[in-house]
């Protein structure tokens, strides 16, 4: 075995997924996981630092150092709960936590910022750990994400049949895997941000557990229109995006001429906006109106009348979750990171200039050595 660990918290911010993979060229097997949660106030910290604010050089710093024991304490937990020693593990991939994402078409001078520092994780862990794994694609000229398609392809793909990955995170994203064609991916906006930031501002509740106050709403087919006219869904491919433009700032700009709407229908309503905006960009994807076959991973997965919404809205493809693949969709994410270590260690590229827009595949990532043993 050939054993990597992936480490991810994604754009929501509510805990690290880790997953424990035994990986080479031919599969991809997910041995153990686990989501180490955060606390609502280190959730409220990072949000806060996804926008401009004061003092954002030291909350950064003391965020990047703090998360970076968490990421080591989730790795520990992980390998308690696999009963696997440090030593086993060749590598871990650790994506870390965004808190700034500014592609090209965003800002004229392009970055994209990750914080859990890699230091922390390795030195805590005994274990080279793998990190920093968007900016050499940025720095090729490409978006720095999506990078899961190249993992979607290696471990998903058909020989036969179109198939498309739909990753339903904070940010909704596709991988377009179909037969003789080159690998598309691209983000196609809100997933359950907006979602989730609806409930908690409204409820007090993190997310809408199965979509069920979404269903009791009605959608509103005005406000739909005006957030389908949000500028991101109109931009060509390659593109990626974040919370940066998709956010309670955003939305409330918007509900303003909708004071009288009643809360369950705006949820109901961003609903219909993630599965719209998803459908819409899927049709963009070369051949896919011959149809195919859809996975579903992220924690857009246990959301049914979201699952349904995106299957009457592409009645040509069959739809199903990455659990009829292989692995579980809460961690597909987790399991690209640790391929992408994988990558990174065997000096292979981890990008794919046709998902980025880089000028060329890279090696991604920088690697942070294990802390050599004492005697």
């Amino acid at each position: 075995m050939s054993l990597y660990i992936g480490l991810i918290s994604g754009t929501s911010a509510d805990g690290i997924d880790a997953a424990l993979v035994d990986i080479n060229e031919h599969h991809c097997d997910l041995k153990a996981h686990l989501c180490y949660e955060f606390s609502p106030a280190l959730r409220q910290r990072i949000h806060a630092l996804c926008s401009p604010g004061d003092n954002e050089i030291e909350l950064a710093g003391a965020l990047d150092r703090e998360l970076g024991e968490l990421f080591a304490n989730a790795t520990k937990q992980l390998l308690e709960r696999a009963n696997t020693p440090a030593e086993a593990i060749t590598a871990i991939g650790s994506h870390g936590q965004t808190i700034r994402h500014r592609p090209p078409g965003q800002s004229s001078t392009p970055f994209s910022w990750q914080i859990g520092d890699p230091n922390i994780i390795a030195e805590r862990s005994g274990i080279t750990t793998v990190a920093d794994l968007r900016r050499r694609d940025m720095a090729a000229g490409g978006q720095g994400a999506p990078l899961v398609p190249a993992f979607h392809q290696h471990v998903f793909s058909s020989p036969t049949t179109a198939r498309a990955i739909i990753n339903i995170g904070g940010i909704s994203n596709i991988s377009w895997l179909a037969p003789n064609t080159p690998v598309l991916g691209f983000d196609t906006g809100p997933g359950n941000t907006l979602l989730d930031a609806w409930i908690l501002q409204e409820s007090g509740q993190a997310f809408d557990k199965n979509g069920a106050w979404a269903a009791s709403g009605t959608v509103d087919s005005q406000l739909l229109q005006g957030l389908l006219g949000h500028p991101y869904l109109q931009r060509p491919i390659p593109k990626s995006s974040g919370r940066e433009e998709f956010n309670l700032a955003w939305l409330a700009g918007i509900l303003n001429d909708y004071s009288n709407l009643p809360a369950a229908d705006i949820q109901a309503t961003l609903l219909e906006f993630t599965a719209v905006s998803v459908s819409e960009h899927l049709q963009q994807c070369p051949g896919a109106d011959a149809g195919g076959e859809i996975y579903i991973c992220g924690g857009g997965a246990h959301n049914s009348p979201l699952l349904n919404r995106l299957a009457r809205l592409n009645p040509a493809f069959k739809l199903d979750t990455t659990e009829a693949l292989g692995i579980a969709p809460d961690w597909v994410e987790a399991a690209a990171f640790a391929w992408l270590a994988h990558r990174a260690l065997a000096g292979l590229p981890g990008n794919q200039k046709s998902v980025t827009g880089a000028a060329r595949e890279v090696v991604l990532g920088g690697v942070y050595p294990a802390a050599p043993k004492q005697e």
